[in-house]
């Protein structure tokens, strides 16, 4: 790494912060409707008028806004994914990112201590922060979902869990691709509401229903085909994770198979490089969670006796990966 580079790094978080700030404001959803000034915008917006031709300049050096004579406007590129009228809008995962912000500033107190500092879980926060967290999850999801159902072989297959399904975005993709599936979305009550709005936006509420519970105490069923669990153990430390894991194991049918997806750190710890950040984000979250490697993720699923386990052939984005393994 070069000097540069490393004070470029330093200041990572001032472009951070101002492509949260535009979301937050809703500056791109108004500039994709109308290009406009900084001062018609202001009005609109009921902010400064200074400040935010400010940030307007910023974004536009950032390339997310465009800017003609003194008329600002939405990029192809913003209009698509951060103005809320689009229907590819990833504003959602933007805000949960945002709302990330304060505990990352606060890591050096985390490794001193070893807890986190982050004050409530995401399931925890208030109704904005929880919903752009189930949202952005949604928003994250929704661009693999399709390709992960499209690379999995679900034939004959009947009955799907969606354990700690959120949304229920890979329900939705699996069911889709499947005919024949019906699934349970399993997740906290609070998650409810998103969940069944969201399958119901996709006209799958007659083969998809929401069960609200706790993965660790409540029971989650059984008889199932099909056990998906995406995302769920890294929020949970080592002896956690194995209860799940067999919990999952016992909850299938003969034969049944279960899937893992997460992001998954290779076996010397130091790479890909997002899992490695992201045991950061656990760690500054919660009390015991972090990024696992593949041959952990694999022994847990064989101590629960499963055997035939592999990771799947697909490649996806920031060192994800998805290990399947069968009753």
């Amino acid at each position: 790494m070069t000097i540069p580079e490393l004070l470029s790094l330093a200041g990572g978080c001032w472009q951070t912060c101002t492509l949260h700030a535009g979301v937050k404001l809703d500056v791109f959803s108004h500039l994709a409707a109308k290009p406009m000034t900084a001062a018609e915008l202001a009005r609109h917006l009921d902010v400064d008028g200074r400040a935010l031709d400010m940030l307007l300049h910023a974004l536009v050096a950032m390339e997310l806004l465009s800017k003609e004579g003194d008329t600002f406007a939405a990029t192809p590129l913003s209009a698509e994914r951060l103005a809320r009228q689009s229907p590819d809008y990833l504003g959602h995962i933007v805000l949960h990112h945002h709302h990330l912000v304060e505990a990352w500033s606060k890591l050096d107190e985390a490794v001193r201590t070893g807890r986190p500092v982050r004050k409530r879980s995401s399931h925890e926060a208030d109704t904005a922060e929880r919903e752009s967290f189930l949202l952005g999850m949604f928003n994250l999801a929704m661009l693999l979902a399709p390709k992960v159902a499209a690379s999995i072989d679900l034939s004959g297959r009947r009955r799907l869990l969606d354990l700690a399904g959120g949304p229920g975005t890979y329900a939705i993709h699996f069911c889709l691709h499947n005919p024949e599936l019906n699934a349970v979305v399993f997740d906290l009550p609070t998650t409810r509401a998103v969940a069944e709005q969201t399958i119901a936006r996709f006209g799958l509420s007659d083969r998809i229903r929401f069960a609200g519970g706790d993965v660790e105490a409540d029971s989650i069923g059984d008889g199932f085909d099909v056990i998906w669990i995406s995302h769920l153990l890294h929020s949970e430390g080592p002896e956690q994770c194995e209860a799940i894991v067999a919990k999952a194991a016992q909850a299938l049918a003969d034969d049944g198979m279960l899937f893992i997806q997460e992001f998954i750190l290779d076996n010397t710890r130091t790479s890909p490089l997002h899992p490695t950040l992201f045991s950061l984000n656990m760690l500054v979250g919660t009390l015991e969670g972090q990024a696992y490697t593949e041959a952990e993720l694999s022994g847990m699923m064989r101590r629960a006796g499963l055997r035939d386990v592999h990771r799947v052939a697909v490649a996806l984005p920031n060192g994800g990966g998805i290990l399947a393994a069968k009753r």
